[in-house]
């Protein structure tokens, strides 16, 4: 595996500067973007900053559930926080990275959650007819997160597939 490079510490400095711009990116659109009518373009209709409240998960699924996404995401929260210390001694540090991000992504509409029931969402794209989900910033994040924990877990097969692990033959195996 890759040596990290920063103490296990460094992570959670990530984890809350993902939740920290979160935070205010939702406060900033919930004091200045009217709820569910005012239009703010960005890149002509393709993106649009506008304000909603989700009271389900991603793409609106589950609308009310709040006890059980607030269940949900204590579980989630618990299970990244003994990973990324299970897997800090030998866990690269894109893996450590990525649970970060998704942690406080996490943390970020939880604190919605249990704040008003529902989450903050204001980014909207448009691909012609069709609108992609409005979501916000810690939704970003956990997708971001994910995909990185994906590729890492490419990474790392690529190099356990390799003989020996550093792309050598084991001795037995070697011709002479």
């Amino acid at each position: 595996m890759q040596r990290r490079i920063w103490p296990v510490w460094a992570y959670y400095v990530v984890a809350i500067v993902v939740f920290l711009i979160d935070y205010a990116s939702k406060k900033i659109i919930d004091r200045t973007v009217a709820l569910d009518t005012e239009r703010i373009p960005v890149l002509g209709d393709f993106f649009i900053i506008t304000h909603i409240r989700n009271s389900g998960a991603a793409f609106g699924m589950l609308q009310g559930g709040r006890w059980f996404f607030l269940f949900i995401t204590i579980i989630v929260v618990i299970g990244i926080l003994w990973y990324l210390h299970r897997s800090y001694r030998t866990g690269s540090g894109l893996l450590l990275f990525a649970l970060a991000m998704i942690l406080g992504g996490a943390v970020g509409n939880f604190l919605d959650r249990a704040r008003f029931g529902e989450v903050i969402d204001f980014l909207q794209f448009n691909f012609g007819s069709y609108t992609f989900p409005i979501f916000n910033l810690a939704d970003s994040a956990i997708v971001c997160g994910v995909g990185l924990v994906i590729l890492d877990t490419l990474l790392t097969m690529k190099q356990e597939n390799k003989p020996d692990g550093n792309g050598e033959q084991p001795q037995e195996q070697q011709t002479v």
